[in-house]
């Protein structure tokens, strides 16, 4: 049973002496009632209120802008169907301009100047590193939507828990069988120098060569780069396979420009979505990439396997069936990874429910509600897929999609199962004291 979110139950002070048992004969005395029954007729009303680490500006403005239109439509659909525990939910925004320090301090504004009850939303992974530290001397529960192996690793603390989406880890080790059978064994990696673009470089190199394949060379480039041609002499004449994940405002110039350096010659090619995120691929200079091959977090175009879910999802996020804006189809979403904002903001709301949560005292029941959860199915909260979630390490693991470009457009070519993202456990969050 929900309540109407716009005359919460117990908000009047009939309501509340209606409850008490006191009638409406003693409405005169309202003021009289002890100081708990006033509190709780508040808290009653009282929003939860989420503090979104936002990309707003920096190098993840284009994933910022479409993380806040995915929070905005998941928020707007747990409201309208009462809220969590029957109290509505409201987003308090910060920027944190992508940068490491900033985000810091957007969190220390969360628990201190905003009374915030978690907070949620940060992709890249340098920012995660800086804020999650802060997050845990707060006590503040940090969801955070990124794809570092950073949560998993051990490297972080019992407030940061990444339930929406999956790391690169598992991505690359169930990428790396289908490079290997399908594309070739000799790899060049090209990958932005920080932490994210350092899994990938740590975590692909192993898979890999795990499936007897070796890596020639692994070019670093600053993800603050706006021209990459200079970078290109630096790939082995007996490159096979160039795998590419670039991310920033250059992401195209950069798959334009390495068009260009190979011309009509060039190797096989696997990229991670990242490099074209918000990027049309019927753009001009773009033609070289037909028939190479693309991870995907969450297919961009609705495929012939369409669930309804990722149908029902589309709409509500207003994305059409080519991954952009209804109502602008020059406006390419991140479709890949976007997703995870919603599948978040569902785990946050069960397990808050599951927890019986109220306040920030709840912290922990909170995090020890979700660290309990396991199988997550495939639904109108999880459209990407299903998928399982390990409360030790406070990692989801998914299935991951492998696309085709085929006439500008991805086809999906290759879907991988969750077992095929499984790693060992490198640490057991829920040893740690909170």
């Amino acid at each position: 049973m929900t309540k109407d979110i716009r005359k919460p139950v117990g908000t009047t002070r009939r309501n509340a002496l209606k409850t008490l048992g006191l009638g409406a004969g003693a409405a005169a005395a309202a003021t009289s009632l002890p100081m708990w029954a006033r509190y709780a007729q508040a808290q009653s009303s009282e929003p939860i209120r989420i503090g979104f680490q936002l990309h707003r500006t920096g190098i993840g403005a284009a994933y910022g802008r479409w993380y806040d239109r995915t929070t905005q439509a998941v928020v707007k659909q747990i409201n309208a169907a009462g809220g969590i525990n029957g109290r509505p939910v409201e987003i308090v925004a910060e920027d944190d301009g992508t940068d490491p320090k900033r985000g810091a301090e957007v969190i220390e504004k969360f628990a201190n100047q905003s009374n915030c009850d978690i907070a949620y939303g940060t992709l890249f992974s340098h920012v995660v590193i800086g804020s999650a530290p802060r997050a845990a001397e707060l006590k503040l529960p940090y969801f955070v939507v990124s794809e570092g192996h950073h949560v998993a690793s051990g490297m972080l603390n019992r407030y940061t828990l990444q339930p929406g989406i999956t790391d690169v880890k598992s991505q690359v080790q169930a990428m790396a069988p289908f490079v290997a059978q399908n594309l070739g064994k000799k790899i060049t990696m090209i990958f932005p120098d920080f932490a994210f673009g350092h899994d990938h470089r740590d975590y692909f190199t192993a898979a890999i060569e795990a499936q007897g394949g070796e890596v020639l060379a692994q070019i670093a480039i600053p993800p603050t780069e706006t021209s990459f041609t200079k970078y290109f002499p630096k790939i082995p004449r007996d490159t096979e396979v160039i795998y590419h994940v670039m991310v920033g405002p250059a992401v195209l110039t950069f798959v334009k420009e390495l068009g260009e350096f190979f011309g009509p010659s060039r190797p096989e090619m696997f990229g991670f979505i990242d490099s074209l995120e918000a990027v049309d691929l019927a753009s001009p200079g773009l033609e070289f990439l037909e028939g190479t091959y693309f991870w995907e977090g969450n297919p961009r175009y609705a495929q012939a396997n369409q669930t309804s879910f990722d149908k029902d999802y589309r709409a509500a996020v207003g994305v059409d069936d080519n991954g952009a804006s209804i109502n602008d189809p020059k406006d390419v979403s991140t479709y890949s990874h976007m997703f995870g904002c919603w599948e978040t903001l569902h785990v946050v709301k069960a397990g808050m429910e599951a927890a019986g949560y109220k306040t920030r005292a709840d912290a922990p029941k909170l995090i020890e509600a979700v660290e309990a959860m396991t199988d997550m199915a495939a639904s109108d909260a999880h459209p990407q897929g299903a998928k399982w979630f390990n409360g030790k390490t406070h990692q989801v693991f998914g299935h991951q999609y492998i696309s085709r470009v085929t006439d500008q457009k991805l086809i999906l070519a290759h879907t991988t199962s969750i077992e095929d993202t499984l790693y060992p456990d490198e640490v057991d969050y829920t040893k740690q004291a909170f």
